[in-house]
């Protein structure tokens, strides 16, 4: 999909060019044909005439100003002056009245829905007496005006119509496109996923399997002749074995995330700290709700996120006490790993390990950042750790 979208349909916008052409030159018309005229006020007319397109200016600038309601109020209050300012100057020459045009456009785009059709009206009577007071009183008089008006009427909301269709596909694509790289995030997750139970699979079938063997092999090995002169050697070798067996499949448990009770990362996790997390005098505390409903690539990001998190927590942290906690706020769920360790200083720690070219943080970093989310690490040497995980919320 381009990156590319233009948000406001080309005929509002060539409408509006066109009816701010419209306005500058009809000044300049009242300007120039009281200058021809003679008009005995054309220095008030041309000072009017200034102040009016000063104040049209200020509400076209009034676009540039970020806050919505800021923005409205300038534009109403300027508005309101730009009106004065005209209603003056129609006063003083008939001329100014071909101005209402332009001006009932500028009515409507800038008042509320229930105050177009009746400003319209306003701006109509004003015209018409203004022309009266110069003794005007003609059917064309009259009845320009209020046609002026009625087609004002109808270009302009359907103006608005369009305008307001143009900002709902604007919505709509703007949805699209988060839908999109959710989507996105979603299946290069589900393929990270896939590659990583694919490697454990591997691991586990050829070199976990030779290990295996190979220990079956030694242990049998010593116990057909422990008199020999090689035992001991026999000894060492099944030992190592065993240990890179240990690690062999220590590398398939994190490669794949123990299975999930009926898709329930609260059961997940409290096993973990029941199995894998046990062997040390560490207090786990896990507050996650069974019943928290949470997208399965999300379910095994915040899974992983937490066990490289509490494997730190483990080896490093020196902490008696731990605590996991998984919440849902609106249209975000907020992972929380704290303990009450030793701490570290981070921007140490981060340097060491970029220059040992470990990428533990960076990782789940990048993990995290997939789903459009965020990582925030709290600590100081002694003062504990705490990790907080914070993801869009699919199922929002």
């Amino acid at each position: 999909m381009s990156a590319h979208h233009q948000t406001v349909s080309p005929i509002v916008v060539g409408l509006q060019i066109g009816l701010q052409a419209l306005f500058a030159l009809l000044l300049v018309f009242v300007v120039f044909i009281t200058g021809i005229d003679g008009n005995s006020r054309w220095g008030l007319i041309l000072a009017a005439s200034v102040a009016i397109a000063v104040a049209y200016a200020l509400i076209l600038l009034s676009h540039t100003l970020r806050s919505a309601a800021r923005r409205i109020r300038a534009q109403r209050i300027w508005f309101v002056v730009l009106a004065l300012l005209w209603i003056a100057l129609v006063i003083v020459t008939p001329y100014a009245a071909y101005l209402v045009f332009p001006l009932f456009f500028l009515a409507l785009d800038i008042s509320p829905p229930r105050w177009e059709v009746p400003l319209v009206l306003l701006l109509t009577a004003a015209s018409i007496g203004a022309l009266g007071v110069h003794g005007e009183w003609t059917v064309g008089g009259v009845v320009g005006p209020i046609i002026g008006a009625g087609v004002a009427l109808l270009i302009g909301m359907s103006s608005l119509a369009l305008r307001r269709e143009s900002e709902a596909y604007e919505r709509l694509y703007t949805d699209l496109l988060a839908t999109q790289g959710r989507l996105a995030a979603s299946e290069r997750a589900a393929g990270v996923l896939a590659e990583r139970e694919r490697l454990a699979r591997e691991i586990h079938d050829t070199v976990a399997q030779g290990l295996s063997s190979i220990t079956l092999l030694l242990s049998a090995a010593e116990r057909k002749d422990p008199a020999s002169a090689a035992r001991s050697q026999v000894s060492l070798a099944r030992e190592a074995a065993t240990a890179s067996l240990a690690e062999a499949r220590r590398f398939v448990r994190e490669l794949v995330p123990p299975p999930l009770d009926e898709q329930s990362l609260g059961g997940a996790l409290r096993r973990l700290a029941a199995s894998a997390w046990a062997a040390s005098e560490l207090e786990i505390d896990i507050r996650v709700a069974d019943a928290l409903e949470i997208a399965m690539p999300i379910q095994t990001a915040l899974l992983r996120v937490t066990q490289g998190a509490m494997a730190n927590v483990v080896a490093h942290s020196s902490a008696r006490h731990a605590c996991i906690e998984i919440v849902r706020e609106p249209d975000v769920l907020v992972l929380t790993v704290e303990d009450d360790g030793v701490g570290f200083d981070q921007t140490l720690v981060e340097r060491d390990a970029e220059a040992r070219g470990s990428f533990g943080l960076r990782a789940t970093r990048e993990r995290v950042e997939q789903f459009g989310g965020s990582v925030r690490i709290s600590t100081q040497p002694g003062q504990g750790t705490r990790m907080t995980v914070r993801i869009p919320d699919e199922l929002q």
